[in-house]
């Protein structure tokens, strides 16, 4: 009868009910401005778990996903590796899939059916996504499950081509399978950000063969201990899609229309990174200090990068220097002497923190009425 009582008194103990629920609200949840014609998405597309080598079940990746703010992400199995097999032997290579979507299906969330060709080099690592099964990604040569990942219409990126383990110089190599597969429609994009590194020759090997950027955390064991803990943020790739829907990323995926993100990094195509960091930068206020020629201009940083830029005006600052931070989601007060009075400024700064190609920074304008 005692036992009876307590686990009522859990059960109608609406401070134990509450105990017993999770948070979706992290500490730092990723915020990034829309840009003109598209919303932009924040998806992570390369991640694990321990349907294949990663340490969490899939309904934690869906919880971090909440607390992180994304948009979408993927949960992108081993196919070929699988070191958990003797605990969990499920026969169906869709299963983690499944469960996201359990956990998800009452989450404003998007799940997207991925899974990862893994096979050594030269063919390396790459992530089918937007799959229909998985199961049929299982092929004796590497070239059927490309073909099959195609059958299946599904976007395929090469993963952390630069990887030391495979590529000793630390240097991405594009053989001849992943030219054959991008001159078969096989091979769509390329991680140019995979955990926390960047490579520039990734990002080369993008331009030059009209490839998606992406940048993914490749997580496998918790994101709070493998970046939060460690004052990071997770690396994602922002998609301006023309709506909040998987057909919508998909096309906006093909197409291109992507920047990858890590930390304080942005790397993507100038059409799309020049007007996500102008969206980023909002002018709060154009004023002359009082009998002055000094315009002081309130800016402020509404995404969630640390924001690094250098003067590219004919005009000098006073009292800051030439090259200045805007702290994510904070307030900077910017002085420029502009030695006569005018109605109007071109605010003209080049992005420090953001790569159009390798060792090229964008340089982003506002034209900013003054106040009266």
């Amino acid at each position: 009868m005692k036992k009876l009582l307590f686990f009522a008194l859990i059960l109608f103990n609406p401070v134990a009910q509450q105990a017993q629920e999770h948070s979706h609200s992290g500490s730092r949840p990723l915020h990034y401005p829309d840009i003109d014609g598209y919303l932009t998405l924040k998806t992570d597309l390369h991640m694990h778990t321990v349907f294949s080598d990663g340490h969490v079940w899939p309904n934690i990746r869906v919880m971090e996903a909440l607390r992180d703010n994304l948009d979408a992400i993927s949960l992108t199995e081993h196919l070929e590796y699988q070191p958990h097999s003797s605990d969990i032997p499920h026969p169906d290579r869709n299963r983690a899939y499944a469960l996201a979507m359990e956990e998800a299906q009452e989450h404003d969330l998007l799940i997207v059916p991925g899974s990862e060709i893994t096979r050594s080099e030269p063919v390396g690592h790459s992530n089918a996504v937007f799959i229909s099964d998985a199961n049929k990604l299982l092929a004796d040569t590497p070239e059927k499950a490309f073909g099959e990942a195609k059958k299946q219409a599904a976007f395929v990126f090469w993963n952390h081509p630069a990887w030391h383990a495979q590529s000793p110089t630390g240097n991405p190599i594009l053989s001849d399978f992943q030219k054959e597969r991008i001159k078969n429609g096989e091979l769509h994009g390329i991680e140019v950000i995979n955990s926390i590194d960047y490579a520039a020759e990734s990002l080369s090997i993008a331009l030059e063969n009209n490839l998606t950027i992406m940048g993914t955390s490749d997580i496998h064991g918790l994101i709070d201990w493998d970046y939060t803990e460690k004052g990071d943020s997770r690396p994602i790739t922002l998609v301006f899609a023309k709506e909040r829907s998987l057909e919508s990323l998909r096309e906006a995926l093909f197409e291109g229309r992507t920047v990858a993100v890590f930390n304080e990094l942005l790397v993507g195509k100038e059409m799309y990174l020049k007007p996500l960091l102008q969206a980023s930068v909002e002018v709060m206020g154009a004023v002359y200090i009082e009998d002055t020629q000094v315009l002081e201009l309130t800016l402020k940083n509404n995404s969630s990068s640390d924001l690094l830029f250098e003067n590219q005006m004919p005009f000098t600052f006073y009292t800051n220097p030439p090259i200045f931070e805007i702290a994510a989601g904070a307030t900077y007060v910017l002085r420029v002497k502009t030695l006569k009075r005018i109605p109007s400024l071109r605010l003209q700064l080049k992005a420090l923190g953001a790569y159009t190609a390798p060792k090229q920074h964008p340089v982003v304008s506002w034209d900013i009425p003054v106040e009266e």
